[in-house]
C-alpha cells in the first residue's frame, strides 16, 4: 500500500494501545483532524514498513506515552507543524517534548555472543534503565535447548542448559518497554561440535556425476575423500563442491568429470575439525568393469583389428629406434645410392656395402653388398630408405588431447608401459563424431618413463606414412598419462 488516510472512526480505537489490529500496512499513514491524543507505539507493532506518519490537526497530549512519536517524527514533527497539548500551558511544539519523568528505556546483555561447546551449560544477564520502570522479558522461542528465566528488576537472568548444536546461528533476545517506549538486544549462539555426516548417497549423474552428502559441524570440518583406502587427490576431472549452506550444515557432492570402470569401488568420506572426526563410506559404480559377452560381430572384429594395430605401432615403434640408434654408423654402411663406403674403416666386417657414387635414378640396383670378397647386388626398398627424409619430421607437433574426450570401453590387455585400453575418442577428425581407438596408459609416472613416454610419442608424431598405424596424440591431464 501507499498512502492510507484512517477515517475518524478507526482512528479513535489508537486510545487503546492493544485494540487497533485490522493489518494495515503501509508506508505511510495519514491520521489528521481526528480528535486523537494520545498513541501507544504498540498500535503499529504489526507495521514494520510505516516510514511516514501524518498527524496534523489532532489535539495530541504533552504526556509521556506520546513521546516516542517525537523521536519516530524527528524533523517531520515541525514540517507537519504537529502539536501537542500540556495542561496549563497550552499547545506546544511536539519537537520540544520533554515530560518529567519519563525515559525510554535501554538494555544491555552480557556477553552479546556465546561461544561454547555442545552441551554445556551457560547464563546470560540482560539489565534495563528507563522512567517509567520498564517491563523485561527474554524471548527464547527460537531455540530448543532447555531455558530458565529469572527476573530481578532491572536485571533478567537467562540460563541455557545442554546447549543443543541445532541452535548454533541463532539469536535470543531481550526486550524492555515502558510508556515512554521500548529497546531490545539480541545475543547469538555460537554452540561449537564435532562433525556429523547427516548423509552420502550413491553417484547421481546430472551434469556431471555427484556422489551427494551433508555434513554438519563447528568450526567448519575440513572433507577428505578416499577411494578404496586410497586418498583421492582433487583436481579439475574429480573435485569437492559446496553447493548450499546454513549456519552449521554444509550440502554438496564429490564431482566427477567422465569416470570410467577405473573409478568404481568405496568412497569414505572423513570430516574433521578440532573437536573430532566422522566418516562414512558409500559405493559408487560408474561403468561395467567388462563390457557384455553378447557382442555383436562387428565389434568383436573391432576389438582384434585394435589388437593388431597396437602390437604393429609396438613393432614399428622398435624398428624405427633401431634405424636411428645404428643407421648412421652401421657396418652395414647402408646409406642409399649416393653414399660411397671406403674400406678402410669396415676392413674386418665380412659385409660390406659399397656404391660407385654416381647413380642416376635409372640405375637403381646398382648397390653391392660385399660378403667375404664376393660382391652381391641389393635393391634398396624405397619405402625405409628413399622417403626416410619423409617418415621423421622432426619439426611436428604432438597433439595433445582432452582427457573429457575420451571413454574407455575395455581393458585389452598390459604392455611395456602400462595398460591397453579399447576407447572412444571424440573430436579426432571433423569427418567422425567419435573413433574407436587403442589407448595405452603410463603404468608409473617416473621420470624415466616420462622420458621414454614422450619419446615415443615424439616418434609416432613424426612416423607419417600410409602404411603405418595413425597416431593421434596423447592426453597429460592428471594421471595416467595417455597416448
Amino acid at each position: 500500500m501507499g498512502d492510507t488516510a484512517l477515517p475518524n472512526s478507526l482512528a479513535s480505537c489508537l486510545y487503546s494501545p492493544y485494540s487497533w489490529s485490522f493489518g494495515i500496512t503501509s508506508w505511510s499513514l495519514t491520521v489528521t483532524k481526528t480528535e486523537l491524543a494520545t498513541i501507544s507505539p504498540l498500535a503499529f507493532i504489526n507495521n514494520a514498513k510505516l516510514q511516514y506518519l501524518l498527524l496534523g490537526g489532532n489535539p495530541l497530549l504533552c504526556s509521556c506515552g506520546n513521546l516516542w512519536l517525537k523521536h519516530f517524527l524527528g524533523e517531520q514533527a515541525d514540517t507537519q507543524k504537529v502539536y501537542c497539548l500540556e495542561e496549563g500551558v497550552g499547545s506546544r511544539p511536539l519537537s520540544q517534548l520533554a515530560p518529567p519523568a519519563c525515559v525510554p528505556p535501554t538494555t544491555m546483555t552480557s556477553p552479546s555472543v556465546i561461544t561454547e561447546l555442545e552441551g554445556r551449560d551457560v547464563t546470560v544477564i540482560c539489565t534495563t534503565s528507563g522512567v517509567p520502570v520498564p517491563t523485561l522479558e527474554w524471548d527464547t522461542s527460537s531455540i530448543e535447548t532447555h531455558r530458565k528465566v529469572d527476573i530481578v528488576m532491572p536485571q533478567a537472568t537467562l540460563t541455557l542448559a545442554n546447549l543443543s548444536s541445532f541452535d548454533n546461528g541463532r539469536e535470543v533476545t531481550c526486550t524492555a518497554e515502558n510508556t515512554a517506549g521500548g529497546s531490545e538486544s539480541s545475543v547469538l549462539l555460537n554452540v561449537l561440535f564435532a562433525p556429523s555426516i547427516l548423509q552420502l548417497a550413491t553417484p547421481v549423474l546430472d551434469h556431471h556425476w555427484c556422489i551427494p552428502f551433508s555434513v554438519a559441524g563447528n568450526p567448519q570440518p575440513e572433507l577428505q575423500w578416499y577411494h578404496e583406502g586410497k586418498m583421492v587427490l582433487e583436481q579439475i576431472y574429480i573435485q569437492t563442491q559446496i553447493h548450499d549452506q546454513s549456519e552449521s550444515v554444509y550440502h554438496g557432492c564429490l564431482q566427477l568429470d567422465n569416470p570410467t570402470h577405473i573409478n568404481n569401488g568405496k568412497y569414505t568420506l572423513v570430516a574433521k575439525n578440532t573437536f573430532g572426526q566422522d566418516q562414512k563410506t558409500v559405493f559408487a559404480h560408474f561403468m561395467p568393469d567388462i563390457v557384455e559377452s553378447d557382442l555383436e560381430p562387428a565389434d568383436g572384429m573391432a576389438v582384434y583389428v585394435i589388437v593388431g594395430i597396437a602390437a604393429l605401432a609396438s613393432i614399428g615403434f622398435i624398428l624405427l629406434l633401431i634405424l636411428l640408434k645404428f643407421g648412421r654408423n652401421s657396418k652395414f654402411g647402408m646409406k642409399g645410392s649416393s653414399s660411397v663406403i671406403s674400406n678402410d674403416d669396415d676392413s674386418a666386417s665380412p659385409l660390406h656395402h659399397v656404391s660407385n657414387g654416381n647413380n642416376t635414378p635409372s640405375e637403381m640396383g646398382s648397390d653391392l653388398v660385399m660378403i667375404g670378397m664376393t660382391k652381391i647386388p641389393v635393391i634398396e626398398n624405397p619405402q625405409y630408405f628413399r622417403s626416410s627424409s619423409h617418415l621423421l619430421q622432426w619439426n611436428s607437433f604432438v597433439r595433445h588431447i582432452k582427457r573429457h574426450n575420451i571413454v574407455l570401453k575395455q581393458e585389452l590387455g598390459e604392455g611395456a608401459f602400462g595398460k591397453v585400453f579399447l576407447a572412444e575418442c571424440y573430436n579426432l577428425s571433423p569427418e567422425h563424431e567419435k573413433v574407436l581407438v587403442a589407448v595405452k596408459t603410463l603404468k608409473e609416472a617416473s621420470e624415466d618413463g616420462c622420458a621414454d613416454f614422450c619419446r615415443e610419442a615424439e616418434l609416432l608424431t613424426n612416423l607419417q606414412h600410409e602404411h603405418i598405424v595413425t597416431f593421434y596424440g596423447v592426453c597429460v591431464e592428471g594421471e595416467p598419462l595417455v597416448m
